[in-house]
């Protein structure tokens, strides 16, 4: 399990990657990376300047070859984001593509330059780089979370992990080397580039990366590309819904497509009945964080699931625990608890975090801080995050993520989140963000409470609605909810 990539050993002439004009065979990606790979022996951890080009890949699969661990980093962080990062994890040297203009943060680092077209020595199975004989505990990646609670934490991803992680995948997904995946996802997360750059490769398979997100390109892949599996997130399948009544050749290529996976966050039932309709094919929501890499998905080719995340994945172990810790046995899409979960693909700590590390745990169990539902067949359907999406109002225990989709639901609703906010006699009122889908008429906000009242329940409708012009998101279109609340409160 320690060899991440049989096929790059392999060295053949099957195509790898394409990113823009870089295309890279299994032969010119061994010889690439194993290039750069000599180059980083004593080389304790290395970051990478992780642009969506194919430099990206070079540079994480040439660290993997060597045993290296890769901090991959955001081009977009702040000054003193990234401050905080590298003194964290210490990285010895910086991998960036030649023409990278780095930040002044990086100064100090040395810096090796990357190129596509690199030739050194060629990695066998191990002869080489000695890849074989890597322990699976070592880490592969520290990827930093968000940094919504405190500063960022470097999350220690192993070898195991990733290899079992894409393994289940490859399991629920029947993914195999015949398959050539499109996307347009940041490499400096996990949806990205474990799933969408180490996913097809280890499978020997070749993945097309779009560079930047544009419907055309994402018709031209799947259509005469050939492209036969597209990883997104909401924000791009909601784009492609809305092209989709009149891009026929949109129509035929995602048709064609043998799977469509969205993750991230939960991609709105309105959007999923969008394309089933135009397309006949389903979109197949997955759930993961970085912690855990991924948990649970909808099986592709089972009935339609909008708003659940599917099952577990093989080797995952999943529960719902309430706040007093007692473990939730309900199956009833109602009852509301952390959902909890232990197998290979759990990371190893975070970097110098002992304490918090420990804190993520209840026993061998990691403490997602998600909170969700279990339908009567297993299925996880998540309701929100226990931080910023649990709402207690009027001694119900609430989760945003359904209101969300109810209020998706509404014609004049664009984009909509929910939180909640302190009240004298509820406890918490729910409030609604919403950004109609025309502005000078938005639907008002008693329409748009007895909507969500008929759709769920009285007690789940919202108090208060308010007006946005856009919903602040991050990198990876997860709307920012901590800024929402500091805006309710301001």
């Amino acid at each position: 399990m320690s060899v991440l990539f049989p096929a790059v050993a392999a060295r053949s002439d099957r195509p790898a990657l394409r990113c823009g004009a870089d295309s890279l065979t299994y032969g010119e990606l061994a010889r690439a990376a194993g290039a750069l790979a000599a180059r980083l022996d004593g080389v304790e951890r290395v970051a990478v300047w992780a642009t969506p080009t194919a430099r990206t890949a070079v540079a994480v699969v040439a660290a993997l070859l060597a045993g290296v661990p890769a901090v991959p980093l955001n081009p977009r962080t702040g000054e003193r984001e990234l401050a905080h990062v590298l003194g964290d994890s210490a990285p010895g040297a910086v991998l960036a593509g030649a023409e990278d203009m780095l930040p002044e943060g990086l100064a100090k680092l040395p810096r090796i330059d990357v190129g596509p077209d690199a030739t050194g020595p060629t990695p066998g199975t191990g002869a080489v780089t000695g890849e074989k004989d890597i322990d699976p505990e070592s880490p592969a990646l520290i990827v930093y979370t968000s940094g919504t609670t405190g500063p960022p934490k470097g999350v220690l991803l192993s070898r195991r992990a990733v290899a079992a992680s894409l393994d289940a995948l490859a399991e629920a997904w029947a993914w195999t080397s015949d398959d050539v995946l499109v996307h347009a996802l940041p490499l400096f997360h996990v949806h990205g580039l474990v799933l969408g750059i180490l996913g097809p490769l280890r499978r020997g398979g070749e993945v097309r990366h779009l560079g930047a997100f544009s419907v055309e390109g994402v018709a031209r892949e799947l259509g005469a590309g050939g492209g036969t599996v597209l990883f997104g997130v909401p924000t791009m399948y909601h784009r492609l819904a809305d092209a989709l009544p009149h891009d026929e050749g949109l129509v035929r290529a995602l048709a064609g497509a043998r799977l469509l996976v969205s993750g991230s966050a939960a991609l709105p039932v309105r959007d999923h009945e969008r394309i089933a309709a135009a397309t006949g094919r389903t979109v197949v929501e997955r759930y993961g964080m970085s912690e855990t890499l991924m948990n649970t998905s909808v099986r592709p080719g089972g009935e339609p699931r909008p708003g659940t995340v599917g099952t577990p994945l093989p080797g995952v172990e999943l529960r719902l625990v309430d706040e007093d810790g007692s473990v939730l046995g309900a199956y009833d899409g109602e009852t509301v608890g952390e959902v909890q979960v232990r197998g290979p693909n759990l990371f190893s700590g975070y970097l110098n975090r002992p304490e918090a590390t420990a804190e993520a745990f209840d026993g061998d169990w990691f403490r997602t801080g998600d909170m969700a539902v279990r339908e009567a067949d297993g299925a996880v359907r998540l309701v929100g995050r226990r931080a910023t999406d649990l709402i207690k109002s009027g001694g119900y225990k609430i989760g945003a993520g359904e209101i969300e989709n109810a209020l998706l639901d509404h014609p004049g609703v664009r984009e909509a989140a929910v939180t909640g906010e302190p009240d004298p006699d509820l406890g918490e009122r729910i409030v609604a963000w919403v950004v109609p889908a025309d502005a000078s008429a938005p639907p008002s906000g008693t329409e748009l409470a007895d909507h969500v009242a008929g759709l769920l329940a009285p007690h789940k409708r919202p108090r208060a609605v308010r007006y946005l012009d856009a919903l602040p998101r991050n990198d990876m279109g997860k709307v920012l909810k901590k800024a929402l609340c500091a805006a309710g409160s301001g």
